[in-house]
């Protein structure tokens, strides 16, 4: 099971979990904070690159450098379009390259958690008091 709380604070929003991270939100107009859009391109993001950097480093390749771009634009006031996520990254050799393109689209067909509910389309439901 996974959790996190948000809540208001006196200097705006925050979401923490049990191990006491912390993410400040707010609005695209606030220096300092994520956008609740913004952090679920970094959470796409983060799931596919904690997944591809062990397996890759247990097959034997440590890459160089490994970065990602994940964007998205709205398509209606309320709705992104497409989700892109662009690798950047450094390999050591051709063999380290192909090791990376098998396991980073692995991941991101199967094993990424965050990409796939968005894909398949995850319910979401509402408990109010």
């Amino acid at each position: 099971m996974a959790n996190v709380r948000v809540e208001r604070t006196d200097d705006g929003f925050v979401a923490t979990n049990a191990r006491g991270a912390r993410v400040e939100i707010g609005g695209g107009d606030e220096d300092g904070v994520f956008t609740p859009v913004e952090l679920l391109l970094a959470a796409v993001g983060g799931c596919n690159i904690v997944t591809v950097e062990p397996l890759t480093a247990k097959r034997g390749h440590r890459l160089l450098r490994l970065a990602m771009t994940v964007e998205a634009e709205k398509v209606e006031p309320s709705k992104l379009g497409p989700i892109t996520v662009t690798y950047d990254v450094e390999v050591p050799s051709e063999q380290a390259d192909e090791v990376f393109r098998a396991v980073a689209e692995r991941v991101e067909e199967k094993h990424c958690t965050v990409s796939r509910s968005l894909r398949e389309g995850t319910e979401v439901r509402l408990e109010l008091p």
